[in-house]
């Protein structure tokens, strides 16, 4: 059996005996039977029976309740009828004082051949009707509740304090700049791309008369560098035709290193020139 003990006053105890907790049977809830008091002990268990047996027969019938914080039993008399004959029995056993959350599933048992008749248990309780102070307005160490009036308390709105505000206005204003930077940016490379594919139009058209001016030479110059082209590609054009000199041996012309590495790049930079005009 296991033994627990309490530490508190017991200046103003109430005492009580349980009703019968087998009316309802030979097993039962114990919520149902002790008063569901606060700091509420069981002292003792109460209880009678009668049996019906063969003397020779051997019997056992255990009184028990079951520990509700761990397993086993909190509490257990076992009586021994073997060899006896049937009979009534009256008992009294003390417990020390044991609290209330560990009283289990009560229930009577027997072990053998034989059966009981007239069962009856009790418990005697005790409790300090002032173990929790604020249970009673009269019991000792009682406080009064604070009265909360929430309609008194003001809301606190973040949005509505200035310096908060001010931070949120600045981080705005810097996403504004921001953005704006970006979009000049794109427009920038735009109109440098756009300028760019002029200028080499214009140029394929002179190209054609051999008809260059010192500004359009320096463009172009500027231009085949970008490109990584020898600067004085146009100065080596000269009007007048040339008569063929070189016999080719081959059926099939090698491609043009030069020439696949100048349109391909003039192929990344339309489709730069694209994707930054769908850009965000």
């Amino acid at each position: 059996m296991l033994l627990f003990c309490s530490s508190h006053s017991y200046s103003n105890e109430v005492f009580g005996v349980t009703q019968n907790a087998t009316s309802a049977g030979y097993q039962w809830v114990m919520t149902n039977i002790l008063p569901q008091q606060a700091g509420l002990q069981v002292n003792a268990v109460i209880y009678n029976y009668s049996v019906d047996k063969v003397t020779e027969d051997d019997l056992l019938v255990h009184v028990q309740n079951e520990n509700a914080q761990g397993e086993g039993y909190i509490f257990r008399e076992t009586d021994d009828w073997s060899g006896l004959p049937g009979s009534t029995i009256n008992k009294n056993v003390a417990v020390p004082n044991i609290d209330i959350g560990y009283w289990g599933l009560g229930s009577i048992e027997t072990e053998g051949k034989g059966s009981v008749y007239d069962a009856g248990v009790y418990y005697s309780y005790q409790y300090d009707p002032c173990f929790d102070p604020q249970s009673n307005p009269s019991c000792p160490g009682y406080k009064t509740p604070i009265d909360m009036n929430f309609e008194d308390v003001s809301v606190y709105d973040p949005l509505e304090d200035d310096m908060i505000q001010d931070e949120l206005d600045r981080k705005s204003n810097l996403k504004q700049q921001k953005e704006d930077e970006d979009r000049r940016e794109r427009l920038r490379i735009v109109k440098e791309l756009e300028e760019e594919k002029e200028s080499l139009e214009s140029l394929l058209g002179i190209a054609e008369k051999n008809e260059f001016s010192e500004e359009q030479i320096l463009k172009h110059q500027q231009l085949m560098a970008l490109r990584g082209l020898p600067v004085g590609y146009l100065n080596s054009l000269v009007g007048g035709s040339y008569e063929d000199t070189i016999t080719l041996k081959d059926r099939e012309l090698p491609n043009n290193r030069r020439g696949l590495r100048v349109g391909l790049a003039q192929e990344l930079k339309h489709q730069q020139l694209i994707n930054l005009q769908y850009a965000k």
